[in-house]
């Protein structure tokens, strides 16, 4: 398949590595798109083609990069030759401050052209964003372009807060357009289906927990509502399923004797509607504190789903905070902060215990676990050398009703280095957790009705 069809199909496939789910119906949609909008507007194009294909605004995180490089502006480097770096910089100034989208775009294919490539051979050579801006420096420009701007508008216009957030917002769009400047020209050396597997960033929900940054963490918080209300659903549908009962094999048999042995009504074992208790151990120390605060925010989110929810909080001490979670949800940008700050979670040393935090559970919290209740626990595992205590954890499964254990940490490192995972294994159900994307149908999966 080649041309337009060929482009169209090779977009949906890269969507569709990068989680974003699109079916027939939504590819013969962008297909007609293409075929009403045409080539001559490419940003008309480019929302043509968003609105038949994405389900939601977060989707394009990875729409856009991905757009642009199988229908991207040109192709090949700019026809002027390479720039003086200081004549580049005042024609960018020029553009900024007058908010030339058209010239910002032309800009940064002069700018990755002059200074991104990269590499002395044909087989190395290559374009660097970082290396662009880098040498670049466009966020130094922000004083130049607000002088040049209010002398446009005669000192009139907007307020000096509101007119540097309008120049950032101006220079991040353009130091976006080099970027994807960059992802061009090197999927036209290295192909584009390359280029979109591997130079794409994914959406949040497809970011390891443990290598996920500020940013990425912050969106996951602000998902954390809605999609909680989608668990909220599938734990009642569940619910309305169980309550239902099952089969009374017994009963069903005796009430066919009166049509012949045949059961044509079976009898159901009807359940009590008795709402489960929930307890959460989380680890919050280190790069598994994001895991643990999503986590623990998610849950909290879906509270009416259950008689009780109790939240404990570990690095080598144990406090609950159950409290704080409870009343942090207007700010859950800073629960990590407020637990670690008013609760007690640590003794001599600042290192994960996982044997003393999960035996003081255990000794002064252990009529939190009842046969009612399923624990889940929050961490890697990683005891720094230290005694896992076992013991600790054999106890918490005789009494609680489900014990499961998410792991934020890849299979293959467990049991790695100090990591006693296996060993855990062992006692309580272990699941590999990495995104929010696994930690949601782990949730609708594993949560009691």
């Amino acid at each position: 398949m080649s041309g337009v069809e060929g482009r169209l199909t090779a977009l949906v496939g890269a969507l569709r590595g990068h989680g974003v789910r699109i079916g027939t119906g939504e590819t013969v949609d962008a297909a007609r798109a293409v075929a009403e909008l045409g080539f001559t507007d490419r940003e008309l194009l480019r929302e043509g083609l968003a609105a038949t294909l994405l389900h939601g605004p977060g989707q394009r995180a990875v729409f856009d990069p991905v757009f642009d490089l199988y229908f991207p502006r040109g192709v090949g480097g700019p026809d002027a030759g390479p720039a003086d770096r200081d004549t580049l910089r005042d024609r960018l100034a020029e553009a900024l401050a007058a908010d030339d989208r058209a010239l910002l775009a032309r800009l940064a294919a002069e700018a990755v052209d002059g200074f991104g490539g990269y590499g002395s051979s044909p087989g190395s050579d290559g374009w660097s964003a970082y290396q662009t801006l880098d040498r670049l420096r466009p966020q130094t420009l922000l004083a130049r372009v607000r002088a040049d701007v209010r002398g446009r508008n005669g000192g009139a216009g907007f307020a000096d807060r509101l007119l540097d957030d309008e120049i950032r917002r101006r220079i991040e769009a353009f130091r976006r357009l080099v970027a994807a400047e960059a992802r061009r020209r090197v999927a036209e050396r290295r192909g584009r289906d390359e280029i979109a597997r591997r130079a794409v960033a994914p959406t949040a929900d497809r970011v390891d927990f443990l290598y996920a940054n500020r940013d990425q963490l912050a969106e996951l918080r602000r998902a954390v509502r809605p999609l909680a209300r989608k668990l909220a659903t599938r734990l009642a549908a569940r619910r309305r399923r169980a309550a239902r009962g099952t089969v009374d094999l017994r009963r069903t048999l005796r009430s066919s004797l009166s049509t012949g042995g045949v059961p044509m009504r079976p009898v159901l074992r009807r359940r009590r509607p008795v709402r489960p208790e929930l307890v959460l151990l989380c680890d919050v120390s280190g790069s598994v504190s994001g895991f643990s605060d999503f986590t623990m925010l998610l849950v909290q989110a879906l509270h009416d789903q259950f008689s009780r929810i109790r939240v404990f909080a570990f690095v080598n001490r144990l406090d609950e905070v159950t409290g704080l979670l409870r009343h942090g949800h207007a700010d859950p940008d800073g629960l990590g902060a407020r637990i670690r700050a008013q609760a007690t979670l640590t003794g001599w040393h600042g290192s994960s215990d996982y044997g003393v935090a999960l035996g003081e559970f255990t000794e002064r919290y252990g009529g939190a676990a009842g046969p009612r209740t399923t624990v889940f626990v929050l961490g890697d595992a990683r005891t720094n050398m230290s005694d896992p205590n076992l013991a600790a954890v054999r106890e918490l499964a005789r009494r609680a009703r489900r014990v499961y254990w998410l792991n934020p940490e890849p299979r293959a490192h467990w049991g790695t280095g100090d990591s006693a995972a296996p060993a855990y294994a062992e006692l309580v159900e272990m699941h590999e957790c990495r995104t929010a994307r696994q930690l949601s149908a782990l949730i609708a999966l594993l949560l009691p009705v």
